[in-house]
């Protein structure tokens, strides 16, 4: 068996840059699912992406499937033969298909009875007969929403495919892939060097694409701009603002890449410095520089695919590129100052939100009330809440907005100052949108905090008012991130605030425009429920979550001390002995109703339970102040002391006595066990 790496590269006219590394990624996976598929042993898959190419690098890949024996079993024994012993024409038809007769087949015996089976020797096939169809399936399986035809081929794919390289070490693999015969020339940058060269060997992929400029390795070439923005941002005691996702899309549209710097007035930095730094990475994918301070410099970096010998040419062009483009900023702004923001609320009422919902102007009316009802309860200035509650949405009638949408909430922000609102309201317009994504800041202040819940509260009870409830992986107004980040503020700002309340109050504030059976109780369950992703990415286990789910505490802060109390008891060494009581007692109570709730101590006899019964009491006056003031954790850790009286009560005790009164009782002293431990959450479901 020979083994060899193998280099597989599909030539394209330019990928679409945000598109290339998971189209990569998903070639690789689904090359690496095939070979397995196929039973091709192979050590290791890389994956190589550049604007003009896919490619994979199979690593000591086998030449051929392994050897092996297949079992094909044919028909029962009773129905292979007749009453004379005779092969029936269905052992015959069997053998014949397996190129044996039916007295060569062997005898399989299993409980469900006696078969004839036939051991199949099955050579393996070579690399060179299944490498084509391994790819072009590999290919077909790619996340392509578009695929497009070009020419007079009848394929499809991404973008047209002018070359197909299969080496299998020096070997070229004979085959055909999206209508192009296989070969081993390949196509190097499209201005620098010769166009196409002939690949010697697969090993030498990266190294010669190098030599005629072009570097395949996406890591190396992001690496290799990161690098060269920040040295250029040091060079002028600057820092870079390189943001990852602007940076992979700038690596996927070079082969070559060469970092350069250029200019633009200063002027342009009275226009708020959000609006220039998206209109630079957004439109024109440059890389904005900043002074040590956080302030924008007039200066940028970008990325050419070209080493020119006349770069000043380059520069030039692209500061007469981005001049129009802070212009329009510019202009957009100075237009927006001469026009204050609740001068905007009327032509609010001319954008619908959602058309059963009302307009934008309805939604901020809502969200100015739900703001003033939120913010009384945080201990806010309930007017100033209301007030950018009001305002929270005129940024969107702005010049400005209506041109870079990315900017809304921060163009409020600006405009409210100028305005001269007051510094509360202008902050709160920004962080009304926070935690805009995972791992987003949350809104630093009272008011903001009011707006953020108001907006994103409004947001789910309307969409849950008129049965729009997101299923699947549909969520078209975001309303499952809406949710997490309603939670994030509550258990930050650990407030006594209840899920129920809010949610009544949207739902008031809504009256007959919302009419979903049971809202409130979906929209607080809907909540909770994202509360198992949430805990879930911080690592808590599944077990803990579950186990205050149980109970359905709706204020977040409050359920998060709850986790937080739970996580501390499950690291007890007593907790796996007292979870799997809870179990037991739980049982026993579901299997086993009473009505007795108080404890007749006469009918206590034996030591065990008497001492239980002891403790229990012992405990309900020690936690009482405890469980008023939901200290949680200590709660917990007072009752952990309870686990020795527990095991010597089911070691020494029969709870199912045959005198009806003893056995009651004992249920109630079970039942109060029960009681004290389901404060919390129910320990029952830990996992031991």
């Amino acid at each position: 068996m020979q083994y060899e790496n193998l280099l597989i590269e599909i030539g394209t006219e330019e990928l679409p840059p945000k598109a290339l590394k998971g189209l990569a990624e998903a070639f690789a996976a689904n090359m690496q699912a095939e070979l397995e598929k196929s039973d091709l042993a192979f050590e290791s898959i890389e994956w190589h992406a550049a604007p003009r190419r896919l490619a994979l690098s199979v690593k000591q890949l086998a030449s051929q499937q392994q050897d092996k024996v297949v079992e094909k079993r044919g028909p029962a024994v009773n129905a292979a033969f007749d009453a004379e012993g005779n092969p029936t024409k269905a052992a015959d038809g069997w053998a014949r298909s397996n190129g044996i007769t039916v007295e060569q087949a062997e005898r399989l015996t299993t409980d469900k009875g006696e078969w004839l089976v036939f051991q199949a020797n099955v050579e393996g096939q070579p690399l060179s007969v299944l490498l084509a169809d391994l790819v072009s399936q590999s290919l077909a399986k790619l996340p392509i929403p578009k695929p497009m035809r070009w020419g007079s081929y009848t394929t499809q794919f991404i973008r047209p495919v002018h070359s197909i390289t299969l080496l299998y070490g020096r070997e070229v693999i004979p085959g055909t892939v999206l209508g192009l015969n296989a070969s081993n020339i390949v196509f190097g940058h499209r201005f620098h060097g010769e166009k196409q060269f002939t690949l010697s060997h697969a090993d030498n992929y990266l190294a010669e694409l190098e030599a005629h400029y072009v570097i395949a390795d996406f890591d190396k070439r992001r690496q290799a701009i990161k690098s060269g923005i920040e040295q250029q941002a040091a060079t002028l005691n600057a820092v870079a603002d390189i943001d990852s996702d602007l940076l992979d899309e700038v690596t996927a549209l070079v082969e070559w890449p060469v970092v350069l710097t250029a200019n633009f007035e200063a002027s342009f930095l009275q226009v708020p410095k959000e609006a220039l730094i998206y209109t630079m990475k957004g439109d024109q994918k440059y890389f904005p520089l900043l002074s040590v301070s956080g302030e924008l410099l007039p200066t940028f970096a970008f990325v050419t695919n070209i080493e020119s010998s006349d770069p000043i040419q380059i520069i030039k062009g692209n500061e007469k590129v981005i001049r129009p483009r802070l212009a329009d900023a510019e202009f957009f702004f100075n237009t927006d100052k001469k026009q204050t923001l609740e001068s905007r609320l009327e032509s609010l009422g001319t954008v619908l939100f959602q058309k059963q919902l009302g307009t934008l102007k309805d939604k901020s009316e809502r969200i100015s009330a739900l703001s003033g009802y939120i913010g009384k309860l945080l201990g806010a200035d309930v007017a100033l809440c209301q007030r950018a509650g009001l305002l929270s949405k005129t940024d969107l009638m702005s010049n400005m907005v209506m041109e870079f949408p990315d900017v809304q909430g921060i163009m409020g922000m600006h405009y409210a100052r100028i305005d001269g609102e007051n510094e509360a309201v202008a902050v709160a317009l920004n962080e009304q949108y926070q935690p805009r994504f995972s791992g987003d800041v949350l809104p630093s202040q009272d008011v903001s905090r009011a707006v953020s819940l108001a907006d994103k509260l409004d947001t789910l009870v309307g969409i849950f008012g008129i049965g729009q409830i997101p299923k699947g992986d549909k969520d078209p107004f975001a309303l499952r991130r809406a949710a997490i980040g309603a939670i994030r503020i509550l258990v930050e700002v650990e407030s006594a605030i209840d899920l129920n309340d809010l949610v009544a109050e949207s739902i008031l504030l809504y009256g007959e425009k919302v009419s979903a059976e049971n809202l409130q109780q979906s929209v607080v369950d809907f909540v909770l429920a994202r509360f198992r992703n949430y805990y879930q990415e911080q690592g808590i286990s599944v077990d803990i979550i579950q186990a205050v789910m149980a109970l359905t505490p709706t204020q977040p802060a409050d359920f998060a001390a709850r986790i937080k109390a739970v996580s501390a008891f499950k690291a007890l060494p007593e907790a796996e002995s007292l979870a799997a009581s809870n179990k037991r007692v739980a049982n026993i109570l579901a299997k086993n109703s009473t009505s007795q709730t108080t404890i007749v101590d006469t009918l206590l006899t034996d030591p065990n339970e008497i001492a239980l019964a002891s403790r229990l009491d012992a405990l309900e006056v020690s936690t009482a102040a405890l469980i008023e003031a939901r200290e949680h954790e200590q709660v917990l850790t007072l009752l952990a002391a309870v686990k020795d009286d527990v095991d010597a009560f089911f070691d020494n005790v029969m709870v199912m006595a045959d005198e009806e009164d003893v056995r009651n009782n004992r249920l109630a002293l079970l039942g109060k066990l029960r009681t004290l431990f389901l404060y919390t959450a129910d320990l029952s479901l830990l996992n031991g």
